[in-house]
């Protein structure tokens, strides 16, 4: 107990040692503790959090975990994590060792990987290496056995393609259906991986989204998601056991999601048959845009837009399976997902990845990783570098070598000149090159990547005269200018896409003009998910507005804002990102937390220029001073002093998940008055949002209580008119047979609500004419379907097993149903023999040629059996495709819902004379009947060994 007591008591001193030095001449609130909330009591930011876990550290030499950090809320949570960390060890040592002591990816590699040019899909790609390289290391999830020297947990290509499999199994298992999303909220772990493409395996589309990290900010977390998880109209969402009440909530104010679940629980290794098959033009996953709240933007990027984008990349980096990609980048992000990731699998290339928080809280790790495993290449947003220039003391770089890189990508938000100067400056003596900077421009809209410079070119910074281009766009190279604006080059246009530059007419300008950025390529989204509004506004023609400005000069593009954010004041334009850096400098303003926008001016009618900029010193002296050199500043930069200048205090101004400033959702807060406000207490977000979450839970209970009605009725109306017509069936005359069938069922389907519409009745053919049917197979009710839509007697080929039962033994045998020996091979012969002999005789024969249904959207392999008895009888078989039934009557279940079925006759299909022999001729019957079910029945190919005869189909009219 008295180590304890110790403990809390130098923890406590520690915490307000740190709150002074933030809040000099702050007076802490009255009866602060242990128990005192860090962000509200001690107002600690992130930074500041960060300060107080070094200083814990080295007070009692031990290393906090990065997940007690970042989530410790109060002093006896860090007290906690002190008393935790104790016991276990050693500090974590970031001297790396003098010669490698770890090497295990070239002791399994051998030779370099086959690249998978071939492949057209995800799924393709990761089978490609699965069996090239099943053995090869792949990633390295780096963690606190690296630090120590281990190897980290690794993953292969065959461990990652066996887990995805498990999880796609899990996935099916639980209903989701081929184009469903699929919502991941994950943290960087083996989990992230076996889910993503264990979703792209099942026939989902991933939808990443990024786990709650601050339970104070719990409320803004779970708002963020709603209008995500709402217009993606997630099925399913995986998160981790830690994060289950969080995806609980968002669950309760979502309707579509059905099911909440984590990796484990959906790992399974049962056989539910084969997975769908995914096309090219599938849809890989959406990629939410930065700052999406109130009307999300998920951008759609298929299989083949992100294929085209990786290629294209490795092409202008020159990657090859020899380099090693090291990232701390988020996997939610663009940036971390498609351009770390999906890109070192590809390429073969081992990727060595860390969770963001093991990078926010010692920044070193990146860079003496990148040393430890050889890093070659590397990316990270403009923030990440300055970061590290800010962050990382001196006595951390002992023994640091980054020679190994030859490219390091800074992209995902503006690039500073200044970062760039400063971390040239700054790790040059430890090996780096300045020409592996390679400042990059990208967008979710193309994928992640659009332009690259030239490999080992370097950063190209142009200094541009200011009035000029703030009153006419014209880029004119400025010489002795201290206000001229600086503006970074980020390369070409990537192999196979195009960029321009337009005037509000979409007229394309000429070099050195500034105007807005368009771009097209095989990279290019086709739109927004479920908004065709926006989709609109992105397109002009068959190029894609990016929403930013920028000119051109000598083939490369300067990238110089935003549209929607650039200020017009007075015939100038402003460009926020200038005043933000500025700013950012000043003594006391928090760098890279300063927010500049316009704003109604209420009482004057026109916009008002304003700054809001994060400070820790609020007494009245440095209020003043700061808000002194900010007036001043904004006039030597604009020519005009700015309308309102506001200090707040720490988390004020509004970030993205990536680090970019959000100014429209800050000048929201602005203009609802909210600056400076602190966050409600956990408790109270969470009965807030309870509050809000009663609608969506109430219709989501009111919906399925009126489907549990229906479902009660429907089986009312089927129990009594099927019994009804079975009575009748049995006695009557065998005229009268089908039309009271078709009777009865017409009737049951009216009083069910069910809509019933039959395309191409005309391709039928004559009442006598020899014929057998073909139709694909998806819930109990196809044959009452069928009834309806053939105006003519027929003949169902039925499974032997329902001659077992009285009821159905009757009803069938009445019906002229035929019946086949499934199980006993000479038995099943002879029935086949059997029906040949009946479609001979004009009996028309009606095949499931499927010959069973599942409980999810796919045309299974079609057997042989119909089309056989067609080549053998000479007769035509005419395909029926079936769309809606599954949704009425779904797979194995027993609750039927309202629905639309739609049925398409086909044109029949004849034995090809040319081909020799009955059993081709049945070959080519199937492949063709297959082909029209496919095209109408709206469901995905679950036959993955596709006929090769599809080529050769004949054309049916």
């Amino acid at each position: 107990m008295a180590d304890q007591a110790a403990t809390q008591e130098t923890v406590m001193a520690l915490v307000h040692a740190v709150a002074k030095e933030l809040h000099p001449g702050r007076s802490l609130p009255p009866g602060v503790g242990l128990d005192s909330l860090l962000d509200r009591d001690f107002a600690l930011d992130s930074l500041g959090r960060l300060e107080l876990a070094g200083r814990i550290e080295d007070a009692f030499h031990v290393t906090l975990p990065d997940t007690r950090i970042a989530n410790a809320e109060t002093p006896r949570d860090l007290t906690a994590a002190v008393l935790g960390a104790m016991g276990t060890g050693l500090r974590a040592q970031f001297k790396p060792p003098q010669a490698p002591t770890l090497d295990a990816r070239t002791a399994q590699d051998g030779p370099g990987v086959t690249l998978p040019v071939d492949v057209l899909t995800l799924t393709e790609m990761l089978d490609h290496h699965a069996v090239e390289s099943p053995d090869r290391l792949h990633i390295r999830l780096y963690d606190d056995a690296c630090e120590k020297g281990g190897a980290g947990d690794t993953l292969t290509y065959r461990q990652l393609q066996a887990g995805a499999k498990r999880v796609a199994t899990g996935l099916v298992g639980i209903g989701l259906n081929p184009g469903e999303a699929v919502a991941l909220m994950l943290p960087t772990r083996r989990d992230y991986f076996f889910a993503f493409f264990g979703i792209l395996y099942a026939g989902g589309i991933p939808v990443p989204i990024y786990p709650p990290t601050r339970i104070s900010q719990i409320g803004d977390h779970i708002r963020r998601h709603f209008g995500i998880l709402a217009n993606c109209r997630a099925r399913a969402l995986i998160t981790t056991e830690e994060s289950r009440t969080v995806a609980t909530l968002l669950r309760g104010g979502v309707e579509t999601i059905r099911a909440v679940t984590t990796v484990d629980d959906l790992s399974r290794d049962e056989d539910v048959g084969p997975l769908p098959v995914i096309a090219p033009g599938d849809t890989a996953f959406v990629q939410y845009t930065s700052g999406s709240t109130g009307q999300p933007k998920g951008v759609i990027l298929t299989h083949a837009n992100l294929l085209a984008n990786i290629r294209a990349m490795g092409r202008a980096l020159q990657v090859t399976s020899d380099d090693v990609f090291v990232s701390w980048l988020p996997l939610y992000h663009d940036m971390g997902l498609i351009g770390a990731w999906l890109g070192s699998l590809y390429h073969g290339v081992e990727l060595v990845i860390m969770s963001p928080l093991r990078f926010l809280a010692r920044p070193e790790r990146w860079l003496f990783a990148i040393q430890r495993f050889g890093g070659t290449i590397t990316a990270s947003p403009n923030f990440g570098f300055a970061f590290c220039v800010k962050r990382i003391g001196d006595e951390k770089l002992e023994g640091l070598d980054l020679s190994t890189l030859r490219a390091i990508c800074n992209g995902a938000e503006p690039v500073s000149p200044q970062t760039i100067k400063h971390f040239a400056a700054r790790f040059t003596p430890f090996g780096f090159r300045e020409s592996a900077m390679m400042p990059v421009y990208g967008l979710a809209e193309c994928s992640v990547g659009l332009a690259f410079p030239p490999l080992g070119s370097g950063p190209r910074v142009e200094r541009i005269a200011r009035k000029a281009f703030s009153v006419s766009g014209t880029a004119i190279l400025a010489r002795d200018d201290d206000t001229a604006l600086a503006f970074v080059g980020c390369g070409r246009a990537l192999p196979g896409h195009a960029i321009r530059v337009v005037d509000a007419a979409s007229h394309e300008l000429p070099d050195r003009r500034e105007g807005r950025l368009q771009f097209k390529g095989a990279s290019a989204t086709a739109g927004y998910l479920h908004n065709p509004e926006l989709t609109a506004e992105l397109m002009d023609g068959n190029w894609l507005d990016s929403g930013d400005m920028a000119y051109m000069a000598d083939g490369e593009v300067f990238i110089t804002g935003r549209a929607k954010d650039i200020i017009i004041r007075a015939g100038r334009n402003i460009y926020p990102q200038e005043l933000e850096d500025a700013v950012g400098e000043i003594e006391g303003v928090r760098k890279g937390s300063v927010a500049v926008f316009a704003s109604p001016d209420p009482s004057s009618g026109t916009e008002q220029l304003v700054v809001l900029a994060e400070t820790r010193r609020f007494d009245e002296h440095s209020s003043a001073r700061i808000t002194r050199a900010i007036e001043e500043l904004a006039i030597d930069l604009t020519a005009q002093p700015p309308d309102k200048v506001l200090l707040a205090p720490p988390n004020t101004v509004l970030k993205t998940s990536s680090g970019k400033i959000r100014r429209a959702a800050s000048r929201e807060v602005f203009e609802k008055g909210l600056v400076g406000k602190k966050h409600a207490a956990p408790w109270i977000q969470v009965l807030r949002l309870s509050v809000l979450m009663m609608v969506p839970t109430l219709r989501r209970a009111l919906n399925a209580a009126a489907s549990m009605l229906y479902a009660v009725y429907g089986w009312v109306v089927a129990g009594t008119l099927g019994t009804l017509a079975w009575l009748v069936i049995a006695v009557a005359p065998t005229s009268w047979r089908w039309p009271l069938a078709r009777g009865m069922c017409r009737l049951a389907f009216a009083l069910c609500g069910i809509s019933f519409a039959v395309k191409g009745r005309e391709c039928l053919p004559g009442p006598d004419a020899p014929v057998i049917y073909v139709a694909n197979h998806a819930s109990y009710i196809d044959g009452f379907i069928l009834a309806l839509a053939i105006r003519r007697p027929i003949s169902f080929v039925a499974k032997r097993e329902l001659l077992s039962h009285w009821a159905s033994r009757i009803l069938l045998t009445r019906m002229g149903a035929r019946f086949v020996e499934r199980f006993d091979r000479e038995q099943g012969l002879s029935d086949a023999k059997r029906l040949t002999k009946d479609a001979k005789a004009g009996v028309a024969l009606v095949y499931f040629p499927e010959a069973t249904f599942i409980n999810r959207p796919g045309i299974l392999p079609f057997h042989m059996g119909a089309f056989s008895a067609a080549a053998e009888a000479q007769a035509p078989v005419v395909p029926i495709a079936i769309r809606g039934a599954r949704a009425v009557l779904t797979g194995d279940s027993w609750f039927p819902r309202q629905g639309r079925i739609r049925v398409t006759i086909g044109h029949p299909i004849r034995c090809d004379p040319v081909t020799d022999g009955a059993w081709s001729q049945a070959l080519v019957l199937r492949a063709a009947a297959r082909s029209h079910i496919l095209a109408h029945a709206g469901e995905p190919d679950m036959d993955v060994e596709r006929a090769e005869l599809l080529d050769h189909v004949p054309d049916p009219s």
